[in-house]
């Protein structure tokens, strides 16, 4: 029978695949985007996801995220993240945390232990939190900004956090980032325009999109084949 991961291994060769199959990975927040992000990381067969998430599906998160059933509805993200990928890998060990991440519960985590962080949470201020926690292990840390309202997939970039324009989130972090001396972060943002609204909305393909790009950036860096990024010229945080 062949092996789950053997057209991986195709593109990948043994040693690539060898390089995925011991890595620990991180993944904060398992809404729209953190859940596609968590799903293609389990299908690449690392070693171990950490998945840091306290919310349960509701009835409004069907249009956009990966778990959201009407099924699942109340279900744990975190639970229902576990379950899907022990049926695609049971090898693959899976912490869940049921818990939100700030400044009270930041000291359950040894950022140590991962090879590679992902963040996908919707609070500045948790962001902030984990960027410099991560920056201070010295582990690789990248930050999905704000995807509400954003109709236009092909406007998703990978960049640093100095390059964004059109994301508030982003500003905001910046600032922040600039009190705390750090000037360098991998965020995924958007350069798509959107109109200053009251209401937020949202659809199935923007942070469906974004989980995907997360995944393929992390991957590529764990194999040292992230060669766009890396000629980024990077500059100090305005």
């Amino acid at each position: 029978m062949p092996d789950a991961f053997s057209r991986m291994e195709m593109l990948l060769g043994d040693t690539g695949a060898d390089k995925l199959s011991r890595a620990r990975i991180a993944v904060f927040g398992l809404g729209g985007t953190g859940s596609f992000t968590a799903e293609a990381l389990a299908r690449c067969g690392v070693a171990s996801l950490a998945l840091v998430d306290n919310g349960t599906v509701s009835v409004t998160d069907i249009n956009r995220q990966l778990y959201a059933l009407r099924s699942t509805v109340g279900r744990s993200n975190v639970q229902i993240a576990k379950m899907r990928i022990r049926d695609i890998d049971e090898g693959i060990l899976v912490h869940t945390y049921e818990t939100f991440y700030n400044a009270e519960t930041a000291g359950m985590f040894d950022l140590k232990n991962y090879d590679y962080i992902i963040d996908t949470m919707n609070t500045v201020e948790s962001k902030v939190l984990l960027i410099e926690n991560a920056k201070a292990c010295g582990v690789p840390v990248i930050s999905c900004m704000d995807l509400e309202d954003k109709l236009d997939p092909s406007r998703l970039e990978i960049m640093d956090i100095s390059r964004s324009k059109m994301c508030p989130m982003a500003k905001r972090i910046r600032a922040e980032l600039r009190r705390k001396g750090i000037r360098r972060v991998k965020v995924l943002c958007s350069r798509e325009r959107t109109a200053d609204v009251q209401t937020h909305g949202s659809i199935s393909f923007v942070p469906g999109t974004a989980g995907m790009l997360l995944a393929g950036m992390v991957v590529r860096e764990l194999l040292g084949k992230s060669g766009s990024i890396s000629r980024i010229k990077y500059r100090k945080i305005r």
